[in-house]
């Protein structure tokens, strides 16, 4: 069985073949955003419904069909995972201080810190309400670890801000633990839905786990090289909160002793809204310079393909051809 390197490739309709599946799992998620406290419901409706990729809840439901499991139980474990990414995403925000996210203003900004947070919190606690019904103590088992575990990356990343001395190697724990394990645990998912062999399933976690790897060395990179309108966020957010991504830490690897203490400040000190126009351009002259964003760029090509070397053990089928699209799409925003 051949693998399809990561280049685009029209060989399916992706968006016609996930558009089912999509509708579903949007079903599944309205039905229980419901609640009897309207702020919930507000909040809720306005961040689930804010033109996200469900690139999660997708991946759960293509790994499902790809092993041959068609019940709507992979709809219900989609929405299970798109409320706990949701989730993350309130808390991020408060924690970071964002106000732009997917081109809109982040619930924090309008709502309050509180009210995101405990809204948070109510998308957690029903995330695990709608698994238990799955009545699979293995799902139970897979999505409350990491749940856990993306906490610790949470801690991990707050620990990690203004450090300019942050090594490669602590900055792929951190996608390990707060972007892949999420990705991997909606893989395994599918995999466990389908009573996939241990193997199988170990070789889906993989893939996960790498496409996640991928998607999020994706979005470092496009904090410095993308803009505001096509990414829906502020661009330079990451240099502003004083965040040290792969781009910078390559940068600071390569750059001359006048630019590594250039972006060592810029990483201890953040930057202020009137101050980061003028630091990101110098950080992107010198990551430029430095070839940091190739770097990156061929990191994040590198895992597109170590995820579609997983999908091996998987018989060839439209969704087997859909999970390979996802790998391409994950990087080829970069192209």
């Amino acid at each position: 069985m051949t693998t399809t390197s990561a280049t685009p490739s029209s060989a399916i309709d992706f968006k016609s073949l996930v558009a089912p599946e999509l509708a579903a799992i949007d079903a599944v998620i309205t039905q229980h955003l419901a609640s009897d406290v309207a702020l919930v419901s507000q909040i809720g409706h306005y961040i689930v419904n804010a033109g996200g990729k469900r690139i999660r809840p997708i991946l759960v439901t293509l790994m499902a069909r790809a092993l041959g499991f068609e019940g709507p139980q992979r709809h219900q474990l989609a929405a299970v995972v798109e409320f706990i990414h949701t989730a993350t995403l309130l808390h991020d925000d408060v924690v970071d201080e964002s106000a732009l996210r997917r081109g809109r203003d982040t619930a924090n900004a309008l709502f309050g810190n509180a009210a995101s947070v405990l809204v948070g919190d109510f998308l957690y606690s029903r995330a695990f309400q709608m698994m238990v019904s799955v009545n699979r103590m293995r799902v139970l088992e897979v999505l409350a670890n990491a749940t856990n575990v993306i906490a610790e990356g949470e801690v991990l990343q707050l620990m990690n801000m203004h450090d300019p001395d942050l090594t490669v190697a602590d900055y792929y724990r951190v996608i390990q633990y707060k972007t892949a394990q999420l990705f991997e645990a909606s893989a395994r998912l599918g995999a466990i839905l389908a009573d996939a062999p241990p193997e199988v399933e170990a070789s889906c976690a993989q893939f996960g786990i790498a496409l996640g790897t991928a998607f999020q060395l994706v979005d470092d990179l496009l904090d410095y090289d993308g803009n505001t309108a096509e990414l829906g966020k502020n661009v330079g957010d990451d240099l502003r909160e004083g965040k040290p991504t792969l781009p910078l830490i390559i940068a600071m690897q390569r750059a001359n002793d006048a630019e590594r203490q250039t972006l060592r400040s810029m990483i201890e000190r953040g930057a202020s809204a009137a101050e980061l126009d003028a630091q990101l351009d110098t950080a992107l002259q010198i990551v430029r310079r430095t070839g940091a964003l190739e770097a990156t760029r061929e990191a994040a090509l590198e895992q597109a393909r170590q995820a579609q070397e997983c999908l091996q053990c998987i018989q060839h089928s439209q969704y087997r051809e859909a999970l390979l699209q996802l790998t391409i799409q994950s990087v080829h925003r970069i192209s």
